[in-house]
């Protein structure tokens, strides 16, 4: 468009000039208009020239400024990633360290004896210990009247049962998980030994709400007086 308008202008002046040249009884008459008319040219072309020049300023700096505007939002958006991963990053940490402070809360110890008097069977049914005398419950998990450990986190756990007995009957112990036997001690009985012991230990990984308790088995027995026979154990690992 400038340059359709420069080439108007150039092509009246030629016009005018060729105009002065076939009309030579014009040539004062067209000279005076050509002096009066030539300034306002020159002037409309330097006008033109000054605008256009003022629109390619304008032109560049708006480019300047678009390309500033679109630097500007790529960075927002880098920075608002960045934010959201370490947003992100801040509340695993965070979930960690409850976890870890959890399992550092999470303690599970107990030891507990038989509490009676004398023999403790032998009954004609195999029949659940019940480990009267609590020593230790750190936790909570044992229960003192029913002789069951019931596992309040899922992990690792340690075990123990002892026991003394007369020899007169077969002293055995069964260590269930829920209804599984896992470990057992066990002595026949003697008429030449007059008294016996046992004992044995394990590992089990238990979940939540899984139970470990002791069963006396039919016709066999245990002492259970001054705290002969026990039942013990603690939480070793969280899983």
């Amino acid at each position: 468009m400038k340059f359709t308008v420069l080439f108007f202008v150039l092509l009246f002046c030629s016009l005018t000039l060729a105009q002065e040249d076939a009309n030579a009884t014009d040539i004062e008459i067209n000279s005076q208009t050509q002096s009066a008319c030539s300034p306002d040219m020159c002037d409309l072309l330097m006008k033109f020239g000054a605008i256009e020049e003022k629109l390619r300023v304008i032109e560049t700096r708006l480019k300047d400024s678009e390309t500033r505007l679109q630097d500007s939002e790529t960075r927002l958006k880098d920075s608002e990633t960045r934010l959201k991963d370490s947003e992100t990053r801040l509340k695993d940490s965070e979930n960690q360290i409850m976890d870890l402070r959890n399992k550092e809360r999470t303690k599970v110890i107990f030891s507990a004896a038989v509490d009676g008097s004398g023999h403790i069977g032998p009954f004609n049914t195999d029949t659940t210990v019940i480990y009267g005398r609590v020593i230790t419950n750190i936790g909570g998990a044992y229960g003192q009247y029913t002789g069951i450990f019931t596992a309040p986190v899922a992990g690792v756990y340690y075990f123990t049962i002892f026991y003394h007995a007369g020899g007169s009957h077969e002293g055995k112990l069964l260590l269930f998980k829920n209804h599984q036997l896992m470990i057992m001690t066990h002595d026949q009985p003697s008429d030449s030994d007059g008294a016996d012991n046992g004992g044995n230990a394990v590992f089990l990984e238990l979940q939540q709400g899984d139970q470990v308790y002791v069963r006396l088995p039919t016709n066999t027995h245990v002492w259970g007086t001054n705290y002969h026979t026990t039942f013990s154990g603690f939480l070793v690992s969280q899983i």
